[in-house]
Order: C-alpha cells, then sequence, then structure tokens
C-alpha cells in the first residue's frame, strides 16, 4: 500500500514537472513571435512656438499658442508619416515678454534646441530681430499675427505670414473710416513699438491722400496706460477722429480717458487693440469704435477649426488663432510633402505650398507673403467686436456678403 501512494505520488509529481516543462518551453517561443512583429521607425520633430505668456497681452499670446498647439496634438492624433517614419511633434513654447532683446534670447534658444522650425512670435517688434537668427540657422519661420511689412522686406527666403501686412491694413481702416464718417480732422497716436508706429504711418499716409488733415504724430509706449496729458492736447484741436496704433492694454485706456475728457471724436484702432477686451478695459466708452484686423476674423474660420478649438480649450479664439493653427499646419505639411523634416530639405515646399487650411486657401508670394490677404472692419456693439466689412484685393464688401462669397459662410 505505502509502495503504490510512493509510485502515485511520483506520478503526479513526474506530471507536473511536464506541464511546468512545456510552459517554459512556450515562454520563448512568444518571445520569439514578439520579437518578429514589425516595428514602424519613428521621427522627433520639434516645433517652436513664441509669443507673450506673461503681462499686459498675456491673453493674446496664449491664444496664438493655443492654436499652434491645436495643429500638433491634431497631427500626432492622424499619426503622419514623414520620409517612411511615423512622426511625433513636439511642441517647444516660449515667452517672449513682447520684448524684442528677450525675442532674441529665445530665438537662439529654440536654435540650439534644434527645432524643425518656429511658429511665431507675436508682435512685429519681437518677429523681426528673432527672423535674423533663425534666417542664420536655415529654420523657417511662419508668424501668424506680426503684420508690420519690414519683416518680408528682409529678403529672408525662410520667413513667411499668414496674415495681411500693416501697409493693407492701415489703408484698409483708413479709407473706412474716411468713406464711412467722413472726418476733417484725425489726431495719430502711435506706442512708439515696430508695430503701433508702423501701422500709424499707414493710416497717416492713407487719410492725407484722401485730403483729410492729420495732426502732429503724439506718442506713447506700450506700457503706457495714463494718456491724460496725450489727450488733453488733442481735444484741443477738435479732431473728428483719433486713430491708435498699439495694443488693447494701452489701447482700452486711451478710449476710455479720451470719453471722460468729453473728446466726442471717433475712435478707430489696427489688430492689437480690435479684441472684446477693450470693453472690459474701457467699459461703455468702447462701443461703437472701429477697428480692423489682418485677415479673416476668428468666427469665420473653419468649423472644424472652430469645434476643435472649443473642446480642447473650452473657449472661442480671441484673435489670431486660427492663424497660428494653420502656419503650424504649414510646416507639418511642407515636411510630410518633402519626406523629411530637415530645413533645407522642406523650405522649398513652402515656397510652392497651397493649402486648404482654416482661415482659407494659403499660398505665399515671392517675399513669403499671403497672397490675397483680406483684412476685416469690426465695430464694438454691446461690449462684443463685430465683423462689419471685408477688404480684399482692393474692394470692401459688407461681411454678410463677403460670407456669401466663401460658400458656406466660413463654416
Amino acid at each position: 500500500m505505502q509502495q503504490m501512494k510512493l509510485g502515485i505520488s511520483m506520478l503526479v509529481a513526474f506530471a507536473a514537472l511536464a506541464l511546468a516543462g512545456c510552459g517554459e518551453e512556450k515562454k520563448p517561443q512568444a518571445a520569439k513571435t514578439q520579437a518578429e512583429a514589425p516595428s514602424v521607425p519613428t521621427i522627433e520633430i520639434k516645433i517652436g512656438h513664441v509669443a507673450p505668456l506673461t503681462g499686459s497681452i498675456a491673453h493674446l499670446g496664449k491664444d496664438n499658442e493655443n492654436g499652434a498647439r491645436l495643429a500638433i496634438d491634431q497631427a500626432n492624433a492622424a499619426k503622419i508619416m514623414i520620409g517612411g517614419k511615423l512622426a511625433h511633434f513636439e511642441l517647444l513654447a516660449e515667452d517672449d515678454q513682447a520684448d524684442p532683446k528677450v525675442g532674441t534670447t529665445v530665438a537662439q534658444k529654440l536654435v540650439d534646441a534644434k527645432v524643425a522650425g518656429v511658429d511665431g512670435h507675436l508682435n512685429s517688434g519681437t518677429t523681426i530681430p528673432a527672423s535674423a537668427i533663425y534666417h542664420q540657422a536655415g529654420i523657417p519661420m511662419i508668424t501668424g499675427s506680426a503684420t508690420n511689412p519690414q519683416l518680408t522686406e528682409q529678403g529672408f527666403d525662410n520667413v513667411f505670414r499668414v496674415v495681411g501686412r500693416d501697409d493693407q491694413q492701415g489703408p484698409a481702416i483708413a479709407n473706412y473710416l474716411a468713406s464711412n464718417e467722413k472726418p476733417k480732422v484725425v489726431a495719430v497716436i502711435d506706442d512708439s513699438t515696430a508695430y503701433g508706429e508702423g501701422l500709424a504711418n499707414e493710416v497717416a499716409k492713407t487719410l492725407k491722400a484722401a485730403g483729410v488733415t492729420v495732426l502732429a504724430r503724439e506718442k506713447g509706449t506700450d506700457k503706457t496706460t495714463d494718456w491724460k496729458a496725450v489727450l488733453t492736447k488733442i481735444k484741443g484741436e477738435r479732431p473728428d477722429a483719433v486713430f491708435y496704433g498699439g495694443m488693447d492694454a494701452t489701447g482700452g485706456p486711451l478710449i476710455k480717458q479720451g470719453k471722460e475728457l468729453g473728446l466726442s471724436a471717433v475712435f478707430a484702432f489696427g489688430d492689437g487693440a480690435c479684441t472684446d477686451k477693450m470693453a472690459e478695459l474701457a467699459g461703455p466708452a468702447a462701443e461703437g469704435l472701429l477697428c480692423s484686423q489682418a485677415g479673416i476674423p476668428p468666427q469665420a474660420a473653419s468649423k472644424t477649426f472652430l469645434e476643435a478649438y472649443k473642446a480642447k480649450f473650452n473657449a472661442d479664439p480671441i484673435l489670431y488663432a486660427p492663424f497660428t493653427y494653420d502656419a503650424a499646419n504649414l510646416l507639418i505639411e511642407a515636411m510630410r510633402k518633402a519626406g523629411s523634416a530637415e530645413p533645407a530639405k522642406y523650405l522649398p515646399e513652402l515656397h510652392n505650398i497651397s493649402y486648404m487650411g482654416a482661415t482659407g486657401k494659403i499660398e505665399f508670394d515671392a517675399k513669403g507673403d499671403r497672397k490675397n490677404a483680406e483684412i476685416t472692419i469690426f465695430s464694438m456693439k454691446n461690449a462684443k467686436i463685430a465683423p462689419i466689412a471685408v477688404v480684399k484685393g482692393g474692394k470692401t464688401l459688407a461681411y454678410d456678403d463677403f460670407l456669401k462669397t466663401m460658400g458656406s459662410g466660413g463654416k
């Protein structure tokens, strides 16, 4: 009996060893099968974005960054192949504080990080000096908001912009002001930046050509919030309109203080102050202001972009997010077409690109400017900036008529 039990125990033990042995033999086979599975080679691609993320216009900088980030996230989700490799894009976002010196510092930082391209900067005053650094490094850059003509007049073959220029925007708002408000005397003020002064120059030149009297230029800075001395001086000249070249952080206090001093003039602004924040900063004084944007209004961007932006950030785009979104996608599309993320190899594709983006069809001229760029005229109505007209190819269309020309109404 004892021998029988011993025999059974030996058989059970042998069976357990056999099963364990089978399990051990299967593991190497599974590992071998996994090793034999084909893997897709990948490529890491860094794209820089620069805008003021701190300071008085950080809200505009973050809006620009959001547009670029949305494009990057969508590209990664789409699993784009570049040169037979699965591309993974990384957005390197930098804060230039709207300061030219900081702008060149972060530009060099992005060059050292070996970014393949740059989406930015926001301000002309930072974009122009930074562009020289990108040019020296041979890195393509596309701005979605810098409008000073000098940027693309430098002759840099790596510099592009997807919005209109100030020598398009200035005449557009000036002609609209002259035709619809019919002022006889206009005061022009700027914030002494490359953007503000450049735009103010274009407005003054256009108004003078239209026979309007333009008063001697008054100036502030991009940090001026007390305009009482300037406005008191202007008030004595009895202007019918006041144009300010600058951003909303300084433009809001300007119009508020102007109304408080009893100026009955129409106030007009460029794109930097063409935001809903003007109502927040100026209160009821902002009602009825006129302003321009160097492109289509955000609400006229494609429906797919607007819905995706809202879903991701739980907000609507403020100003130029649709353009920075397009700028990032243009860089990616050029890389895809070239089959390479190397700047020297994909740069030619940018010069020849024809791309349907969130802001419409995008092609570049020989200077890197967008062909047939629109300029939109807005008015402040019930504390909201509302588009009232679009200027394209020298023709001014009522906003509703412009939407009809877009077929689906910008959607």
